[in-house]
């Protein structure tokens, strides 16, 4: 694993992240101040306590309407999970427990596959949940606000992977929307330290520093432990635990990107300079990070503004454009990084949604209605 350059700590390698997290776990980590220790047995409720996150009501519901009847609607259940903290956290875990693929699960779409929608009903019908509204006791970073934070930022995520020309969309996806899972850890660890949340008129740099100065451990640390603790791809959990450093690149700066611009569109305080070095780690100049300061906020809209909407996901379009260029099943599973069987699926719901019955029937509507 590469270093992680972060301020105030310079470089950590893999063991001292995890003799950190240890440190804590013994109550010594020698620079906290002020701060109660946290003996093994309250981090290992934390961490057992993020494997419980509250799953949203409705997440569920639609997990339940698309998973039920006599054809499960594949592409609908993955939305569903996707678009859920709980449930991502969950599928992933327990799609990795097996160790049958090679280099882990990455991306819902191949952990539904393994799962079956079977598997992911029973793992949304046991989750303890939430409702909109709800301050749902015990968590002092309330799930809601969790969730459209990570959201935000998933959607920024998708934004610029699409500019960037990104091929591992489901991976981004997972990590975008678990970039900050350390937080709910420090915030059952740490629940009375109230300048953490303050992230109105902090940037997440200045938190950050806040995090490692007084509590010994922050949380991109924590998150990488955690993602390498449920088994998930190694390339997630780096990307966790360097969003913030100051030299990522790849899969770690397009998530600080998204992350940064995810806390501008909700009016909360960010640094321009690291917002323009973390864009330029993955890709963008400033008249692109400029366009998706200017569109994020706006409702989620076709580019060319038909009059008719699109009703396929952004995943099921990468195939149908794929598809057009004349690549077979295989080459759109290469490109994509996906299986064939994945590619089949997502195929079929395309022919559901719009009514064709074939795949050239398919591409000549999608064509002339201007989805591709």
């Amino acid at each position: 694993m590469a270093a992680i350059s972060s301020p105030k700590l310079g470089k950590l390698d893999a063991e001292e992240v995890e003799a950190r997290v240890d440190a804590v776990r013994r109550g010594d980590s020698g620079t906290q101040k002020g701060a109660a220790a946290a003996p093994g047995s309250r981090l290992a409720d934390a961490f057992e306590a993020v494997e419980r996150f509250p799953v949203l009501v409705e997440s569920r519901e639609r997990v339940i309407e698309a998973a039920t009847g006599d054809q499960p609607r594949v592409s609908e259940l993955v939305e569903a999970v996707e678009c859920d903290v709980s449930l991502t956290i969950s599928v992933l875990r327990f799609a990795n427990r097996s160790g049958l693929v090679a280099g882990g699960v990455a991306g819902i779409p191949e952990a539904v596959e393994v799962l079956k929608p079977s598997g992911v009903l029973a793992i949304a019908g046991t989750a303890p949940s939430f409702d909109f509204f709800e301050s749902n006791g015990g968590w002092e970073l309330k799930p809601e606000r969790f969730r459209v934070h990570a959201l935000a930022t998933q959607r920024a995520a998708d934004q610029i992977g699409r500019v960037v020309g990104w091929v591992e969309r489901d991976e981004l996806a997972v990590a975008a929307l678990l970039h900050d899972v350390g937080r709910l850890v420090i915030s059952r660890l740490h629940p009375g330290y109230k300048v953490y949340f303050d992230s109105i008129n902090r940037t997440p740099e200045q938190r950050l520093r806040d995090e490692r100065d007084q509590l010994g451990i922050d949380h991109t640390l924590v998150g990488g432990v955690l993602a390498r603790r449920w088994n998930l791809p190694s390339r997630i959990a780096v990307a966790i635990e360097r969003h913030h450093a100051e030299d990522a690149d790849g899969l770690a700066a397009m998530v600080a990107t998204a992350d940064m611009i995810a806390h501008y569109s909700q009016g909360e305080a960010i640094a321009p300079e690291r917002l323009h070095a973390a864009a330029e780690g993955c890709g963008l100049g400033r008249e692109q990070v400029r366009d998706l300061l200017y569109e994020l906020p706006l409702p989620r809209q076709d580019a060319s503004r038909i009059s008719e909407p699109c009703p396929l996901s952004a995943r099921e379009l990468d195939v149908l454009r794929h598809l057009s260029e004349g690549m077979v099943y295989k080459q759109i599973a290469s490109e994509m990084q996906l299986s064939v069987s994945t590619i089949r699926t997502h195929l079929h719901n395309v022919y559901g949604k719009i009514g064709a019955v074939d795949r050239a029937q398919a591409v000549l509507l999608a064509r002339d209605r201007g989805w591709i």
